[in-house]
C-alpha cells in the first residue's frame, strides 16, 4: 500500500507538472485573435440586426476552448481582485488549477452563493458599501459570458456612453465634456439614486437581455445565488451583486438605459 501510495503521488506530481507546462505554453496571441474574430462577427451581426446569427455565435463563443482559456486568464491572472476568495476559500490558482478550471467550465445554470464583505464608501468614513464576492469558478464563467454579450451591446450603444465599456474610461468622458462645453455653456445634471442596484427587479433586468436561453438561465442563477455572511445565508430576491470580476449585471443595466 505504501508503494502504491507513493506511485499515486508521483503520478499526481507528474500530471501537475505537465499541466503547468501546458498552461505556460499556451499561444496567447493566437487565443486573443481567435476570440476577437468571434466577437467581431457578433458585433457585425448585431449591427445588421441579425439576431439569429448573434445568438448562434454567442453560443459558439461560450463553448470555445480559446474563449474559456482567455476567461480563466483574465480572472485568475490579470484581474486585480484575483487574490480575494469566495465562499470556497480558493484564491491565487496555480497553472494546473487554471487548466482544470478552463477544461471543466461550462454554463450549467447553477451558481454558488456570494461572500459578503463590507468596504468603506468613497467620500465617507462612517458609511460602508457591501460587496458580493463570487467564487473563482463563477468569476471565470461571468467573464466568459461577458465576452459573448459585450460585442452585441457595443453595436447598440450610443457613442456618448462611457460606463462599463471596453477601451473607455472616465478620462474619455472628461474629454467629451470638455469638448461639449468649450465654446458655449451647458447644463450638467448629476443624479444619485439611493440604493439603486440593491432594488433592481430581476425579471425586468432579464427581459432586457436578448440572449440565448443558456446564457439567460445562467444570468438568472447568478442573480438568485444568495449572500453568505457570517455563516448566515440570505436569498436574493432583488438587486444586483457588486464585487465580481466584471460586475456583469451592473453592466447590463447600464447598457439597457
Amino acid at each position: 500500500m505504501k508503494g502504491k501510495g507513493m506511485s499515486q503521488r508521483q503520478r499526481a506530481k507528474t500530471q501537475g507538472s505537465s499541466l503547468k507546462v501546458a498552461w505556460q505554453g499556451i499561444p496567447w496571441k493566437k487565443v486573443h485573435r481567435h476570440v476577437f474574430r468571434l466577437q467581431k462577427r457578433i458585433y457585425q451581426a448585431a449591427q445588421r440586426g441579425d439576431v439569429r446569427t448573434v445568438h448562434k455565435l454567442q453560443k459558439l463563443l461560450v463553448k470555445s476552448w480559446y474563449a474559456r482559456l482567455l476567461a480563466v486568464r483574465r480572472t485568475t491572472q490579470d484581474n486585480r481582485g484575483r487574490h480575494t476568495a469566495g465562499i470556497d476559500g480558493a484564491k491565487s490558482l496555480t497553472p494546473p488549477q487554471r487548466w482544470r478550471l478552463a477544461n471543466e467550465m461550462h454554463l450549467d445554470g447553477k451558481a454558488t452563493a456570494l461572500r459578503r464583505i463590507w468596504i468603506p464608501k468613497r467620500g465617507s468614513t462612517a458609511e460602508k458599501r457591501p460587496l458580493g464576492i463570487p467564487t473563482q469558478s463563477d468569476r471565470a464563467r461571468q467573464t466568459l459570458v461577458r465576452q459573448a454579450l459585450e460585442p452585441e451591446w457595443e453595436a447598440k450603444l450610443s457613442p456618448h456612453t462611457y460606463g462599463f465599456r471596453p477601451g473607455r474610461s472616465c478620462h474619455d468622458a472628461i474629454g467629451a465634456i470638455f469638448t461639449a462645453i468649450r465654446y458655449r455653456p451647458q447644463f450638467a445634471f448629476k443624479l444619485d439614486i439611493a440604493k439603486c442596484f440593491d432594488r433592481i427587479n430581476h425579471q425586468a433586468l432579464l427581459a432586457k437581455v436578448q440572449a440565448p436561453p443558456v446564457i439567460r438561465r445562467q444570468l438568472k442563477a447568478w442573480l438568485k445565488a444568495g449572500i453568505l455572511e457570517d455563516d448566515h445565508f440570505s436569498p436574493t430576491t432583488a438587486g444586483t451583486p457588486q464585487g465580481g470580476s466584471c460586475t456583469l449585471p451592473t453592466e447590463l443595466l447600464n447598457n439597457c438605459r
